[in-house]
């Protein structure tokens, strides 16, 4: 099984708490190009919602979408946060809890939601559908606790998203397969997906790319990943060296993103 899907690793390992998201986070942070930033886009698209809605977003992680766009909450939504890492949903709370803000948090398995059908008015499901095993079961389950007019919401990448770390991983461990990172879910295939379950789908991409002035970050992503214990540390010196070098040459290193949302009405 692939560590992308296995939920032991990723419950007690990749995701067991929030520092390899972390680290990763960071990246796009400091050397995305487009200023709009990337969650308050994916926040734009929720404020078609009632004033009183109540919300789930699954897989909800340190709750950087919420802490991000704190001032822009209704003061009348009804907030559910859940991710299935005990971990994660306790830096979620922790990043929350200063706010002042109001919200509910649960650990749960997207394929199984402990909620009353049409409980929701919508459902947040952000980079996560690929991680999860059975994806029609869990999309069945998000439908199922959706009002009639609920939405879903759920962000992804599509095939060129960091291609070129994708490449350097390849490089220091030929045996990675981070190439097929989000490739049983993303912005390619995830319409047709989604289209068994909702009548209605459309989708959205958020222009963007990375301009690297540092190589550290860099590394420190690759790290971060699930094959991060299996590079040997030749090869990523190797590899540090090759980076600053064109680093030196270019002044910037440039990464490819491609990332996206979905929107599904019930």
């Amino acid at each position: 099984m692939s560590k992308f899907v296995d939920q032991h690793y990723l419950k007690t390992d990749q995701y067991r708490d929030s520092s390899n998201l972390d680290s990763r986070v960071v990246l796009h942070q400091r050397f995305s190009v487009n200023p709009y930033g990337w969650f308050r886009w994916v926040f734009d698209t929720f404020m078609k919602l009632p004033e009183d809605a109540k919300i789930l977003e699954l897989g909800c992680g340190p709750a950087y979408l919420w802490k991000d766009n704190i001032s822009r909450i209704l003061p009348g939504w009804h907030i559910t946060l859940s991710d299935f890492s005990s971990g994660m949903l306790d830096t979620a709370w922790r990043n929350l809890v200063v706010t002042g803000r109001t919200f509910q948090f649960k650990e749960i398995d997207a394929q199984s939601i402990p909620f009353e059908a049409e409980t929701f008015d919508a459902v947040i499901a952000n980079h996560m559908l690929y991680h999860v095993p059975d994806r029609p079961k869990a999309i069945a389950e998000i439908r199922r606790v959706l009002k009639p007019g609920g939405h879903l919401f759920t962000t992804t990448i599509g095939q060129n998203h960091l291609k070129e770390i994708a490449s350097w991983i390849r490089q220091v461990n030929p045996e990675s397969d981070f190439s097929s990172f989000g490739s049983s879910f993303n912005l390619e295939n995830g319409f047709e997906q989604l289209k068994q379950f909702f009548p209605q789908v459309t989708r959205s991409h958020y222009p963007d790319s990375l301009h690297v002035t540092e190589v550290k970050p860099i590394l420190a992503f690759i790290l971060s990943t699930s094959h991060a214990s299996e590079i040997p540390e030749e090869n990523l010196t190797k590899l540090e060296a090759e980076l600053e070098r064109e680093l030196k040459e270019s002044g910037k290193i440039l990464i490819s993103k491609d990332s996206g949302l979905f929107e599904a009405i019930k």
